[in-house]
């Protein structure tokens, strides 16, 4: 059991939601990113998705792709990011999953990048334009050294294919609330709950919703069906204003909150 299957069975057993938070690894710098992987965990983040910067990153939105276009240009890549893996790991035990495309891993060698990130101390991977077909290799060489690989479920998913995707994915299921890129969105799309539900019948996995969640009532609205919220464009932009704040910690600390305070425990 690793450490996102055994917080995913602390939050169940303990009746709670996961709140989950994406950030873009080396965005603005390296420095930072250890800073809010420290913050998002003090107020209550219970796992942290960590992008690995692309330049083609088809399923983002503008402040993901200014975000990836920022840390690219100052030098992250593979290897950096295993290292900085390697030294939050020596503070740290959250939960951490590495969002990335294909195309990185497959330049890096499937084998070489699953090694790499069982030896960093990853929990988890993401890769939102590999479907479960093209995954078997990746699948098989996370899965042998206790790696969840964690596959997406969109709003136009046919029920067919949900049963392929949910029994190919272990961790928990990624359920995007929208046809569309990543970003902050005002409200909910409707048939979100009714689409959480279906999905739950099929697996006995958490099923936790990202794309366009970024407010305290999107947040309480998702989880009287789901397990848990993703947010990341909100907190990117964050990020970008408070980074080199005083202020950074309390800002970043206080969304956090907003977002836990509306969720039942």
């Amino acid at each position: 059991m690793n450490r996102i299957e055994q917080k995913s069975s602390w939050l169940k057993k303990n009746r709670k939601k996961a709140c989950i938070a994406y950030i873009t690894a080396g965005f603005p710098n390296l420095k930072t990113t250890k800073t809010a992987v420290k913050i998002l965990e003090e107020n209550g983040v219970d796992i942290i998705e960590l992008g690995m910067p692309f330049s083609d990153p088809i399923a983002d939105g503008p402040t993901i792709q200014y975000a990836s276009g920022v840390a690219l240009k100052n030098g992250m890549n593979m290897h950096v990011f295993f290292d900085l893996v390697g030294e939050l790991r020596k503070t740290t035990q959250i939960p951490l999953v590495i969002m990335s495309y294909y195309n990185p891993i497959f330049k890096f060698g499937v084998k070489r990048f699953a090694l790499e990130a069982a030896k960093s101390g990853l929990d988890g991977v993401i890769v939102p334009d590999l479907p479960p077909e093209e995954a078997v290799e990746l699948n098989d060489q996370l899965r042998a050294r206790g790696i969840s690989e964690i596959f997406l479920v969109s709003p136009v998913t046919a029920a067919e294919r949900v049963k392929k995707i949910v029994s190919a994915a272990s961790g928990f299921v990624y359920y995007v609330s929208l046809t569309g890129v990543t970003g902050a969105r005002n409200v909910v799309p409707s048939g979100v709950i009714g689409q959480v539900q279906a999905i739950k019948r099929l697996t006995t996995l958490p099923v936790y919703v990202g794309f366009g969640v970024s407010t305290a009532g999107q947040a309480k609205s998702i989880v009287k069906t789901a397990d848990g919220i993703i947010v990341g464009s909100a907190i990117i932009k964050l990020i970008e204003r408070y980074h080199s704040s005083r202020l950074f910690a309390k800002k970043l600390g206080a969304y956090i909150n907003s977002l836990s305070r509306v969720m039942p425990y």
